[in-house]
């Protein structure tokens, strides 16, 4: 016989409600190397009783076959989780840690202290309130405290302890603090840090880190604990203005359309107006639901999803905000770069680029300077390599809606990926909109793509022809264009030579002229089709991240990707130009197929044999594929 499971008991739930109530802090332990820093979060979970007795038995039995303390536990272990951190005793990974005291929760991340790793400590501060920087009381104020210092500047954190760790091994010399702090107060007079305490402390012994040290006296602040426990680091996040990014479009009927997302910033209530960021259009909330019920008003960390009286044209990665508080939108923009690929960056090479829940792509076109980390001074540089940190204009294959990284931390950041292998290769910290002029948004007019569409009869596409010179791809879109002017359809056909005598004539060859090339021919096309037309692009095209940035302009369907498809040996004799002919004697360089490559599209609407078959019959299948 089946039985009921037994109700918790009424203490066990209070004790859940209260433990719910409480705070959640985050924070990191950062520094050089060797500076106690696991040692210092081991210390905080035994101290709190946050380590089970499974636990302290495998760190009794682990403090003896790795330990550097001798008879005595070896705190570190309980984070030093990788093999490879325990044999070399150092910390690699990011290791994430919770506990929590009678008035507050945390999460604690331990990150690395080797430069080489300055990746993963990057990582772990972009989410943190506070940070912990430690230095060894014996060696003082290093490079990578300074470089550690400076990134969590840079990332936004605002609450800093530093932590002048092993003051046991220097007699508690007061004097030896002093020095440090002058040191250090020194450096970051700066950066702008809303509190700075330091703490005299040895975390092997807990002294000022749970417990009053009785071997410094002289000491009179709180120890590590106290201050965490007690320091507001409340954002004012409520206070700014409603930011919320659309993650998803909720559509689980015909009756029922929402938009779900986090609120980063500010509230909102039914009633209220909301404007989407770029468009600039503006609808009225009806409901806000959650799982547990509507709302009457979302503030900033609700997830909800919001229902608006009018229909407008919402997608993911969309940004509402309020119609008189809208952020900027932009595609090209100035920013800290965090490089963490092992690949140096190149400048003018595509990378995927995530803002918010906005995915698109994007070219850094150029750095301003790199960062000394140590000094501070800005540095010519052409590249970044790993851990290295620049200020760089980049150009977004699609504008997305942002604050300033300073402002708003969520709206403000994004991540590089490598297309190729899809690692994520940077972080960047957006300080401004590259534009002409502040504050320039997008005008919402009544006469749209919709209705242009109307008027002329047809669905407006751009039919992106790529392939090989010499491929076929101006003879196929030029039939191809004949026959639907014989239709009565309204078409324009950009083709490479033509828009490279006007609209493109200040570019030439190489790659970074190339991506340009391809970003101007991708918003003409753009606003031919919201003019209604059916626009033909005939380019070479030869990179895949280059068409990906032009087919991100275009909504679904929006954008047939037709590859012109003749071998290399076929195309280069016919040559009709002779072009091939100068590219092999080197009078032509960075020529597609010769000297720079050509990459095929791997899932193009259309491949076009121009080999097997004749240009009239492959212009009749394009025809056929647009249902014409």
């Amino acid at each position: 016989m089946n039985q009921a499971l037994p109700s918790i008991a009424p203490p066990v739930v209070d004790f859940l409600g209260e433990h719910d109530q409480k705070g959640l802090l985050r924070f990191l332990t950062c520094g050089s190397v060797d500076d106690g820093k696991s040692t210092l979060i081991g210390r905080l979970l035994h101290d709190t009783k946050r380590v089970f007795e499974d636990q302290a038995a495998a760190l009794r039995k682990d403090s003896r076959k790795y330990g550097t303390q001798g008879e005595a536990l070896d705190f570190a272990l309980l984070v030093d989780g990788l093999e490879a951190e325990r044999e070399q005793g150092i910390t690699i990974d990011v290791a994430y840690r919770f506990f929590a005291t009678e008035g507050r929760k945390f999460i604690v991340a331990d990150t690395p202290g080797h430069e080489q790793y300055t990746r993963n400590m990057a990582t772990g501060a972009s989410n943190s309130d506070l940070a912990v920087i430690l230095i060894d009381a014996r060696k003082g104020v290093l490079q990578q405290t300074r470089r550690h210092s400076f990134i969590v500047s840079l990332l936004g954190i605002r609450h800093v302890v530093v932590a002048v760790n092993k003051m046991d091994l220097v007699g508690h010399d007061r004097a030896v603090l002093d020095a440090i702090e002058s040191d250090y107060r020194a450096f970051a007079e700066g950066f702008g840090f809303e509190t700075l305490q330091v703490i005299p402390m040895s975390a092997l012994t807990g002294e000022n880190v749970t417990v009053q040290s009785e071997a410094m006296p002289w000491y009179e602040g709180p120890t590590l604990l106290e201050h965490i426990e007690s320091i507001d680091v409340a954002s004012d996040d409520r206070l700014g203005p409603f930011r919320m990014p659309v993650q998803w479009v909720n559509r689980p009927n015909l009756d029922f359309r929402g938009y779900a997302g986090t609120v980063v910033s500010g509230s909102i209530r039914p009633g209220d107006k909301v404007a989407v960021a770029a468009s600039g259009r503006v609808a009225t909330v009806s409901r806000i639901a959650t799982m547990s019920g509507d709302l009457e008003e979302a503030v900033a960390g609700d997830a909800v999803t919001i229902t608006l009286e009018e229909e407008v044209d919402i997608s993911r990665g969309d940004v509402l905000s309020l119609p008189d508080q809208r952020p900027e939108v932009s595609d090209r923009l100035n920013a800290h770069v965090i490089w963490m690929g092992d690949q140096a960056l190149r400048t003018s090479r595509n990378y995927i680029i995530k803002a918010g829940k906005r995915t698109t792509t994007g070219v850094v076109r150029h750095i301003e300077h790199g960062i000394d980390v140590n000094s501070l001074k800005h540095l010519p540089t052409e590249t970044l390599a790993l851990n290295e940190i620049g200020f760089c204009e980049i150009q977004l294959g699609a504008p997305v809606a942002f604050d300033p990284y300073e402002v708003n931390r969520d709206m403000g950041s994004f991540v590089l990926i490598d297309p190729l292998t899809n690692q994520t290769v940077g972080a960047g910290l957006i300080w401004s909109s590259l534009r002409k002029a502040d504050n320039i948004h997008r005008q919402a007019f009544d006469i749209d793509r919709t209705a242009r569409a109307a008027l002329t009869g047809q669905t407006p596409r751009v039919l992106w022809f790529t392939g090989l010179s010499g491929a076929g791809k101006s003879t196929i879109a030029n039939l191809v264009e004949q026959r639907l002017h014989a239709q009565g359809r309204l078409t324009f056909l950009l083709d490479g030579d033509n828009v490279r005598h006007g609209l493109n004539k200040d570019l030439g060859f190489a790659e970074a002229d190339r991506v340009e090339n391809i970003r101007r021919v991708g918003e003409v096309a753009k606003l031919f089709t919201e003019a209604g037309l059916i626009t033909l692009v005939s380019f070479i095209s030869p990179f895949r991240s280059d068409r990906q940035m032009a087919r991100d302009l275009f909504g679904p369907g929006e954008f047939v990707e037709i590859h012109v498809h003749a071998p290399l040996e076929i195309a280069e004799t016919r040559d009709p130009k002779g072009l091939y002919r100068k590219a092999r004697a080197g009078e032509i360089r960075n020529f597609t197929g010769i000297d720079s490559p050509y990459e095929a599209p791997e899932q193009a609407e259309l491949v076009l044999d121009t080999v097997a078959r004749s240009a009239e019959d492959l212009a009749d299948e394009v025809i056929r594929h647009l249902g014409l």
